[in-house]
């Protein structure tokens, strides 16, 4: 169990710098806004990763079939992302002043519960992330004979993402007094260039399904046995 503990520390580990939209807004957030608006971005992506762990746990061979056969998820999310992505790039091109003031944290105030909604949103979109959890769920069985050998893996790669999101966060956060503004607004035009990237690759995954249900049969049977 100490082995299989000490592999979920080094899984979570490598999961936190996963790229991906989330992590790219995440050191955005934390040069932008500072570490406790980017501490509440990083719990709505965790609180989204809780949940798609519940859905893949409890429910996994469903989800597999109907991801399988309804590629319109895929498109869902893809637009989202897109979307998202677009109008993010929009208001930054018009927020010059505003994102002066937070640099220089002038009476500026966070939405902390905007910014955990974010984060949740970011990430629930991302069907990527849903087929790594359950790809994690199937490690975790064949690592662990422990009858909460699992909950113990999971738990503890949650626990070192977040700590590791925390490490980011900080070390994001102590560049921001080495940044002019123009610069930041570059970096949120580029996050939220990657952010659309991300979603044409997912919209193309759903145009395209042949070569994801690929993908998904190469998933050990024993994802069956999850439920």
């Amino acid at each position: 169990m100490f082995d299989g503990l000490l592999y979920a520390a080094f899984y979570g580990f490598l999961l936190a710098f996963a790229i991906g939209p989330v992590f790219f807004t995440l050191i955005e957030t934390s040069i932008t806004k500072g570490f406790k608006a980017a501490v509440f971005f990083d719990l709505g992506a965790i609180f989204s990763d809780i949940i798609f762990i519940l859905i893949a746990f409890y429910s996994t061979s469903m989800i597999l079939e109907k991801v399988k056969d309804d590629p319109g998820l895929l498109i869902f999310g893809g637009v989202v992302l897109i979307a998202f992505g677009v109008i993010s790039y929009i208001r930054t091109a018009k927020s010059f002043i505003k994102i002066v003031r937070e640099h220089y944290s002038v009476n500026t105030k966070k939405n902390h519960g905007g910014l955990f909604l974010k984060g949740f949103l970011l990430n629930f979109v991302n069907f990527g992330v849903l087929a790594a959890w359950i790809a994690t769920i199937v490690i975790a069985q064949a690592i662990t004979t422990q009858k909460n050998g699992v909950f113990l893996f999971l738990s503890t790669v949650l626990i070192t993402l977040f700590l590791t999101d925390l490490l980011k966060i900080f070390l994001a956060k102590k560049l921001k007094n080495n940044l002019t503004p123009r610069f930041i607004i570059k970096t949120k035009k580029w996050v939220s260039a990657l952010i659309v990237g991300f979603g044409i690759l997912l919209l193309l995954q759903g145009i395209f399904p042949d070569k994801l249900q690929k993908e998904m049969d190469r998933i050990p049977e024993t994802t069956e046995i999850i439920e």
